[in-house]
């Protein structure tokens, strides 16, 4: 009987070598049809060894402040990214005690690619935990809701911009306000399930309208990065242009959300073919960093496409390889050790790239209280999209508040875009975005908690 299984056996993985081959070729034929601008030769790039000091050294500091600060604020009942960030705005502004020691860190380009892929799985991690359908069937409610959240805080953060920056770039303003509209699920998700309040009608609508809020969030931000990209290479602005990087980032959702969905199945289907651990994280981490280079070539932002695959993921693609784990291990289990130290390098290298020098001018530290206030406001915007009767319209707009991971994504991102040989988000202007962060997440839990438990109790 043995020497007829093994031929049956070899004949069902050759589908799945097939596609494995297929896999590994395409990737390969477009790095190779990647054009190099890089203007170094290939033997003068490797002739200059890797230091790697400063790397380990940069990697201790960053890792040991990011869980002494995570731990401090969990001990405050606030959510660790605060600690994360707090512990690289130390590190990074050690100069102003007179110690310039660690200042090349946070320019540090091995630093930099670690902190890019931990914010890739930071967004493959939220469209994970994010259900597709529910946002397919949500409420009108949480829909308008969410689009006034997006409207009305971009055009305050715009006038904010300009009033205290008028010699700015127009784009600078726009971007200062495209940072102000997403809203974190995270925290305010933390804060309705401590006080039990997930299932009423005000945490639906705030729980399906942050969700609605970070994905329009993502196709702003693919918007205002296409138009800068084509004002950098010196187009004029066509209000039709902007239309096309919407109906892009649009349609790049939708294909992926369709498309990739079958793709998926599939994918998963023939890797579990595959011998071997460890197939279900390595296949799952090949389909975000495939969507993420796609939405790259596509001219948007590499994280719309990491949020698009764990959007499109299902716990029913990969059931036979999470059968095959010994401790029945799905996607978001599997993820969170490469999370739990890639993640915070993300935000703690954010916080060292904060200037609190620059916070010194009075006019500086101004626009950051101002912006503030306008993200604040911008969001109460949201209770006018409340349809139901009886919802405390407050309760919403106090949970619409926090900015929390995404804001920091887009500033951080601002950062890399260039308009005229200067950044399209300065180091004044990045360092008020991270103190707007830090106060709407420290203000949202006890002023949602103190709304929440107010309300009269419903049958």
């Amino acid at each position: 009987m043995r020497p007829s299984v093994r031929p049956h056996r070899a004949a069902s993985l050759f589908p799945a070598a097939l596609c494995l081959a297929a896999a590994l070729l395409a990737p390969a034929a477009a790095l190779a049809l990647t054009p190099d601008t890089s203007g170094v030769a290939p033997a003068a790039a490797s002739s200059a060894p890797l230091d790697m000091m400063p790397v380990l050294i940069a990697l201790v500091l960053v890792l040991l402040g990011a869980r002494l600060g995570g731990a401090l604020f969990e001990r405050l009942a606030q959510p660790p990214v605060l600690g994360e960030l707090l512990a690289g705005v130390v590190i990074g502004n050690l100069g102003l005690f007179g110690w310039h020691g660690l200042d090349g860190l946070r320019n540090l380009p091995a630093l930099e690619i670690l902190a890019q892929i931990g914010v890739l799985f930071l967004l493959f991690q939220v469209g994970l935990s994010s259900d597709a359908g529910r946002l397919l069937a949500v409420g009108g409610s949480a829909l308008l809701v969410a689009g006034l959240g997006v409207a009305a805080p971009i055009a305050l953060g715009y006038f904010v911009s300009l009033a205290f920056f008028p010699a700015l770039h127009p784009l600078s303003h726009w971007f200062v306000g495209a940072t102000l509209c997403a809203t974190s699920v995270g925290i305010t998700a933390r804060v309705l399930r401590d006080l039990e309040q997930t299932g009423s009608r005000e945490g639906r609508i705030i729980l399906g309208a942050a969700v609605i809020d970070d994905v329009m969030g993502l196709v702003v931000l693919a918007v205002v990065t296409g138009i800068v990209a084509a004002t950098a290479r010196g187009l004029a602005f066509r209000p039709l242009s902007a239309l096309a990087v919407l109906g892009k980032a649009l349609g790049f959702l939708a294909l992926a959300f369709v498309i990739g969905r079958l793709v998926s199945q599939r994918l998963f289907a023939l890797a579990a073919r595959l011998g071997g651990g460890g197939v279900l994280l390595s296949v799952a981490l090949a389909f975000c960093f495939g969507l993420a280079w796609l939405a790259g070539v596509l001219g948007l932002a590499p994280i719309v496409g990491a949020f698009a695959a764990g959007l499109v993921l299902e716990e029913a693609h990969y059931r036979d390889l999470r059968e095959r784990d010994p401790a029945r291990r799905g996607i978001p289990e599997l993820l969170e050790p490469l999370t739990t130290f890639l993640v915070p390098v993300f935000f703690v290298l954010l916080g060292m790239r904060v200037d609190l020098g620059a916070l010194g001018d009075g006019g500086a530290l101004g626009f950051a209280l101002v912006l503030t206030a306008a993200a604040v406001v911008g969001k109460q915007a949201c209770s006018l999209g409340v349809l139901e009767k009886g919802t405390d319209r407050l309760a919403v707009g106090l949970g619409m508040i926090p900015r929390g991971e995404v804001g920091l994504i887009f500033a951080s991102l601002g950062t890399t875009l260039a308009l005229n040989g200067e950044r399209l988000v300065n180091a004044t202007l990045f360092s008020a975005i991270v103190l707007v962060v830090a106060l709407t997440t420290f203000l949202t839990p006890p002023l949602l908690a103190w709304r929440l438990r107010y309300l009269p109790p419903r049958s």
